[in-house]
């Protein structure tokens, strides 16, 4: 069992290892090595978590800084589940966007575990509008 005060959320991207990796052991989906540098690098803000040396968690936030915000790869380890750190990166997030969006600004994101975002006044966009994506294949 690990106890609270062995993690330190950092404000910084994880690095392309840590993101790949967390993404796989977390259930996310994959993401191109090549593709994932690049956009790391273009995140408008990011936090991620340690344990001791290890990075267990991360989540950003990416957009156009003004109108529009995605939080997106909100990930934790496993076996660090269960112990805050999914809220411990959105409070990280939040205040970000607290200090940042102008109010009408959209923040928006694909939620795996909808309980977590609700507690943040996240909802779901239906009926008003229904959430999409367009997953790119290159062609």
């Amino acid at each position: 069992m690990h106890s609270t005060k062995n993690y330190k959320l950092l404000e910084e991207v994880a690095s392309v290892e840590d993101f790949m990796h967390l993404r796989e052991v977390a259930g996310l989906s994959p993401r191109p090595l090549f593709a994932a540098a690049s956009a790391l690098q273009n995140s408008l803000y990011a936090v991620q978590v340690r344990h001791e040396s290890t990075v267990v968690g991360m989540g950003r936030i990416v957009g156009d800084g003004g109108l529009n915000f995605d939080v997106v790869d909100i990930a934790v380890a496993p076996e660090h589940q269960g112990f805050g750190l999914g809220r411990m990166i959105m409070e990280a997030l939040m205040r970000y966007l607290n200090a940042t969006a102008t109010p009408g600004a959209y923040i928006t994101l694909m939620a795996d575990v909808p309980a977590l975002y609700e507690k943040f006044g996240f909802a779901y966009a239906s009926p008003a509008s229904e959430g999409m994506y367009y997953r790119w294949d290159g062609k």
